[in-house]
């Protein structure tokens, strides 16, 4: 899962066959079947039209996609949620991070040793009572947020729900930046040996990534100062 994980970092639109063939050449004489259920268990994703690898959720809890054709022109109008696989010398965690799509603020994030779904409420709860609340949220399509504890979530506080097309991952493109980003600049460069290390690292990072580092998609300026309309 470690070098599937890597090797879908750098090569993205690489699917089931092609990670196959990357895990021969290294050694590991793993069938088709495995890889699928692997890619499964770390969220991976490849990036073309496709059928989706996330668990699916219930059909009545799906919703369209919001964002083709919107122009987002202020902080908060939407938030991108997603959760990631992280790696550590022994075993892995999941990232959950949502990221505010106008200013690429990473708004809230949390780790976690699961993908269940009270995980993501914990994030976006957090998200809002120090952010505020977004007009719109998106996310994939994986039975974390196609259940009805979310959907209910989000109903009740009058967000409005958007959902990636299934297959697309392009259509969250901004938190699959992020994620790239993350694990290029410090994840694969500082291996961990457990949660506390990881969860500070990760901290470290994102506080980096919010006030430090400029981002070329906002015109090479920081995501905090776009967040806060500091001049």
């Amino acid at each position: 899962m470690k070098l599937m994980d890597e090797h879908h970092t750098f090569h993205p639109t690489h699917g089931v066959l092609q990670l196959q063939d990357y895990l021969f050449s290294v050694g590991f004489k793993v069938n088709h079947k495995r890889v699928r259920r692997l890619m499964r268990k770390a969220r991976i994703h490849a990036h073309y039209p496709k059928r989706n690898l996330s668990k699916p959720g219930k059909a009545e809890y799906i919703h369209p996609y919001l964002l083709r054709g919107l122009k987002i022109k202020r902080p908060n109008q939407v938030w991108a949620i997603d959760i990631t696989y992280i790696r550590m010398y022994k075993g892995f965690m999941y990232l959950t991070a949502i990221i505010d799509i106008y200013s690429r603020y990473v708004v809230g994030w949390g780790l976690h040793n699961s993908l269940h779904a009270e995980n993501v409420k914990e994030v976006l709860d957090r998200a809002i009572s120090i952010n505020g609340k977004p007009n719109i949220v998106n996310s994939d399509q994986g039975s974390q947020f196609t259940s009805e504890p979310w959907i209910s979530k989000l109903t009740k506080l009058k967000i409005r729900i958007s959902m990636d097309g299934k297959g697309r991952a392009t259509d969250n493109i901004y938190i699959e930046r992020f994620w790239r980003t993350l694990k290029q600049d410090w994840v694969y460069s500082h291996p961990v040996d457990n949660g506390a290390e990881l969860w500070a690292g990760i901290k470290w990072y994102i506080e980096y990534y919010n006030k430090v580092k400029t981002h070329q998609g906002i015109g090479r300026r920081i995501p905090e100062r776009v967040y806060r309309r500091v001049a």
